[in-house]
C-alpha cells in the first residue's frame, strides 16, 4: 500500500470542513494512518514549503499557516498520492473540476483549504517534518 502526507489548512479547519473532507478519503477507499491537529510553526511552515523558496508566491504561503491550527495525516491506500490529487483537484481552484475538494470548496489560490504529496518524494519528505516513524506502524 502506498503512503501519502496530506495537510488540512487552516482555511479549511476554521470553515469547518475537517470532516467532509476526511470522509471523501474514506469513502474512496483510502485508510488514515495517523492523524494530528497541530499549531503550526513558522520553521515547519517553511520546511514544508522549501521547494518553493525563492519563488514570488512563498511567503505568501509561509504566513498563509504560520500560527494557525492545522489537520496532518497520513493517508494509505492503493495509488494513495495518485488518487489523492485527483480528490483535492487542481490546485488553483477556479480550475479545479466541480466533485473535486477544491473545486467544490475553496476559493483562494494560496490557501486552498489543502496540501498533499504530490510524489513518492514528496511524501518521503514531507511526513517526516510532522510524524516519526513510530507513530505510523501499524498493527
Amino acid at each position: 500500500m502506498e503512503r501519502t502526507f496530506v495537510m488540512l489548512k487552516p482555511s479549511c479547519v476554521q470553515r469547518g470542513f475537517v470532516g467532509e473532507v476526511i470522509s471523501r478519503f474514506e469513502r474512496k477507499g483510502l485508510r488514515i494512518v495517523q492523524m494530528k491537529v497541530e499549531k503550526m510553526s513558522r520553521e515547519k511552515a517553511e520546511e514544508l514549503y522549501k521547494v518553493h523558496y525563492g519563488k514570488p508566491f512563498y511567503e505568501n504561503l509561509v504566513n498563509t499557516i504560520s500560527g494557525k491550527t492545522v489537520v496532518l495525516m497520513v493517508i494509505e491506500g492503493r495509488k494513495a498520492i495518485s488518487v489523492v490529487r485527483k480528490l483535492i483537484g487542481a490546485t488553483d481552484p477556479t480550475e479545479a473540476d466541480p466533485g473535486t475538494i477544491r473545486g467544490d470548496l475553496a476559493i483562494e489560490l494560496t490557501d486552498n483549504l489543502i496540501h498533499a504529496s504530490d510524489s513518492e518524494e514528496s511524501y518521503e519528505r514531507e511526513h517526516k517534518i510532522f510524524f516519526k516513524e513510530e507513530e505510523l506502524q501499524t498493527a
